[in-house]
Formats: C-alpha cells, sequence, structure tokens
C-alpha cells in the first residue's frame, strides 16, 4: 500500500513547463544560439550540472548557460506577472483524496525552494505538502534519484512505499531510480518505450491517480 505521495510541480502540478519551453528558446534566441522546441523539452527537470554539458555540446562552448537562464526566468517572471498561474486539472480534488486516506504529500522539485514556495502560495496550495525538497538540498538533481531518496528520509519511509508522480523523462527516470512506484502524467511528453519500462502506470491527469494508488 502506498504511504506517500511525492509530486513533481512545473507540469505536473502547475502547467508552467510550455511556458518555460517557450522562454527557454527565446532566452537562447536572443543570445544568437539556434534552440529549438526539442532541445528544451531535454532539460525539463534536469539538474544544472547535466544540463550545461548537454547545452554546450549542442551549440558551444560559448553557450552561456547562467546568463541565458537568467533571461529565461526574466521573461517568465514578466508573463507570470501579467498572467498570473494555472494549475494542472485535478490536483485540488487528488490532495483532498490523500487527506481524506491520511496520506501524506510531498513536493520534490527542480526549482529553487523561494520559488517553490512562492508559486505554491499564489496557487493557495503551499499548506497542502509536509515536505518540499528541492534539487539545490542533494547532491545531484535529476535524473539521478538522489532527491526521492531524500524525500523519502524526509517522509521517515522506503522509497517503495512512496508514489512518485512524474511529467517529464528526466523526472520519471529519477523517481524510478530511487524505487518509488513511478506513475508518469504526461504533459508536453508521452512515454516511450524506456519510460513505459519505467512506470508502474501512466495517468491522463491527476484525476486518475486516486484510482491507481487504490490498485497499487
Amino acid at each position: 500500500m502506498i504511504k506517500a505521495v511525492i509530486f513533481d510541480m512545473d507540469g505536473l502540478i502547475l502547467d508552467t513547463e510550455k511556458l518555460l519551453v517557450k522562454y527557454w528558446c527565446q532566452a537562447a534566441n536572443e543570445a544568437g544560439f539556434p534552440m529549438q522546441r526539442e532541445h528544451a523539452l531535454n532539460i525539463r527537470s534536469l539538474a544544472r550540472k547535466f544540463a550545461i554539458p548537454y547545452l554546450q555540446g549542442l551549440f558551444g562552448e560559448d553557450f552561456d548557460y547562467v546568463k541565458i537562464r537568467s533571461r529565461r526566468m526574466e521573461l517568465m517572471a514578466q508573463h507570470l506577472s501579467e498572467h498570473g498561474l494555472e494549475t494542472k486539472p485535478g490536483i485540488t480534488e487528488l490532495l483532498d483524496y490523500l487527506d481524506e486516506k491520511q496520506i501524506p504529500a510531498a513536493i520534490a522539485t527542480a526549482t529553487d525552494i523561494q520559488r517553490t514556495e512562492n508559486y505554491l502560495g499564489q496557487v493557495g496550495l503551499l499548506g497542502r505538502f509536509s515536505r518540499i525538497v528541492c534539487a539545490a538540498m542533494v547532491e545531484s538533481g535529476k535524473p539521478k534519484p538522489d532527491i526521492y531518496l531524500y524525500a523519502a528520509q524526509q517522509l521517515g519511509l522506503p522509497p517503495q512505499e512512496c508514489m512518485a508522480l512524474e511529467d517529464s523523462p528526466n523526472g520519471v527516470r529519477s523517481a524510478s531510480a530511487a524505487g518509488c512506484v513511478t506513475v508518469m502524467v504526461p504533459d508536453l511528453t508521452q512515454p516511450d518505450e524506456e519510460l513505459t519500462g519505467l512506470i508502474f502506470a501512466k495517468a491522463n491527469s491527476l484525476a486518475d491517480v486516486p484510482d491507481i494508488i487504490e490498485r497499487t
């Protein structure tokens, strides 16, 4: 039986991955690098120490990750200040179900703690999670398992008793490598053959997750 659920945030709880992809491309293009959608998709949830060599391998050592990322964050902050944050369908109902079943919920995200708390606060969900774990708190971020291992440790549970909800390939790899019961809730990409072999189930939306929990 599942004793806790660990959530990714961007693309799973918040409908922000489409913005991250859009503004990564815009920021890189402004700097003279031909980043396309597929390149930005590949760095979703990817820790900085893995993203830098990946992007420099594509675009050369002149690709200034820190500067371009800073511009991406600026563009995204401007968008959010004008349009606000959107949540993904089913999140409130899923959290209500977990509360009813007394199943703790936690966050494991590549986003830093300040923005994580800010974003969750904006959509009224900050108090719904018993633990928040960010990539900066562990040695290696996604796709390495560290963040899920640490989240499970913070919950006082073995990873095998935790369900991990992820939308991105790098997140799925991280949760699966940690030994969590991994469920993919696709956002911008569907699971391919590799990812299908790593997940317990695929959910069309967060509204499907209670039924998946019931059959574990």
